[in-house]
């Protein structure tokens, strides 16, 4: 890696601290050029524009895990080993690019045009990683469902994890995504719990 890549590696991690803590809109440009260590006119020579680097910090971390993801699709693996894997992979990604996690969720909301339909076409794509694997296990007999809703539900357990995972955590993130998959697979019911839920729905 060069000087510059390094240059460049350090304004997004600048960047992305700033915005998460501060907000996009409230952090200056005056003040992330303070942080980087950089003059106004050699900030913008490496970031174009401020949404730039919002689409740069936002986008990252979600190419990384759908090259993952489709790589994991085509892999010769049981559904249940696949989403293991992918559940691991993400709750590492989130503890270990938390900034970068922070500032997508918070301030994707941010981008326009292009760069903002980039970004939603690559959570797309990462749905749909869940998507064939959750399909797979249906085919294989192991899993009973797959459809958006149950993905929205384990995106939702997962990625809410970036307010209170913490680094140096009691838990490492593999442990973390462990449990997540455990009650998930095994769900929380005992078989007399089932049989009492069942009755709740039939009711109701």
């Amino acid at each position: 890696m060069g000087d510059s890549d390094d240059r460049w590696e350090h304004i997004l991690r600048v960047a992305a601290r700033l915005f998460a803590q501060r907000g996009y809109h409230g952090t200056g440009m005056t003040e992330l050029g303070e942080a980087a260590g950089l003059q106004r006119g050699a900030l913008y020579y490496y970031i174009q524009s401020k949404e730039n680097l919002l689409y740069e910090i936002s986008s990252r971390h979600v190419v990384e895990m759908v090259q993952f993801g489709e790589e994991l699709v085509k892999e010769q693996r049981t559904a249940t080993d696949k989403l293991l894997r992918l559940s691991k992979q993400l709750i590492r990604t989130i503890h270990d690019d938390l900034d970068e996690v922070t500032v997508f969720f918070r301030e994707i909301g941010a981008l326009t045009g292009e760069r903002r339909l980039r970004v939603f076409e690559l959570r797309d794509r990462f749905e749909d990683v869940w998507m064939r694997i959750l399909q797979q296990g249906v085919s294989e007999g192991v899993f009973r469902r797959a459809d958006p809703l149950l993905i929205k539900a384990i995106l939702g357990m997962h990625n809410y994890s970036y307010l209170w995972m913490k680094p140096g955590g009691q838990m490492q993130p593999e442990e973390v995504a462990q449990y997540f998959c455990e009650v998930l697979f095994r769900g929380i019911l005992t078989e007399s719990g089932d049989v009492e839920y069942r009755s709740l729905t039939t009711d109701h």
